[in-house]
């Protein structure tokens, strides 16, 4: 099951794609392999030597007991120490930003797909949706 941030590619010039892991516990494991997550406003945030997805919304697993359970908790990214400090050099030394772009499940594991973006401009964004709107135009009038 793969869970994709699309607001985030529309509001963000992704330059750099990583890959991490994601420490769940078990009844949040299976809620995202059903596909019940929301990436909408998540956040990337690196503490000290560690890295945090801020923000994410995973829902509650049906069977799973309710109580205590927070759904927008912080939850701590697998990275190694050299990739953390080497983002956060990234992060400091010029206007990026680091955005979950995707969850997904390989084999047994939940990976979390992290883009080093830069926020587009008000009319970055016009122009990729007008852009869009053409290429579907005439997608559609070759297809008739």
């Amino acid at each position: 099951m793969k869970i994709v941030n699309k607001k985030a590619t529309f509001d963000y010039q992704i330059l750099e794609r990583i890959e991490a892991g994601i420490n769940l516990i078990g009844a949040e494991v299976k809620a995202v392999r059903l596909g019940m997550a929301d990436l909408k406003g998540s956040f990337v945030k690196i503490i000290g030597s560690e890295a945090y997805l801020v923000n994410t919304k995973i829902f509650p697993y049906k069977y799973a007991r309710p109580e205590g359970y927070d759904e927008r908790r912080t939850r701590k990214l697998l990275l190694h120490k050299n990739e953390i400090i080497a983002l956060k050099s990234r992060i400091e030394g010029s206007n990026l930003s680091l955005v979950p772009l995707s969850i997904y499940t390989t084999k047994s594991f939940i990976k979390v797909e992290l883009g080093l973006g830069k926020g587009k401009k008000e009319y970055q964004k016009k122009e990729s949706k007008k852009k869009k709107d053409i290429e579907r135009d005439i997608e559609k009038e070759i297809s008739y």
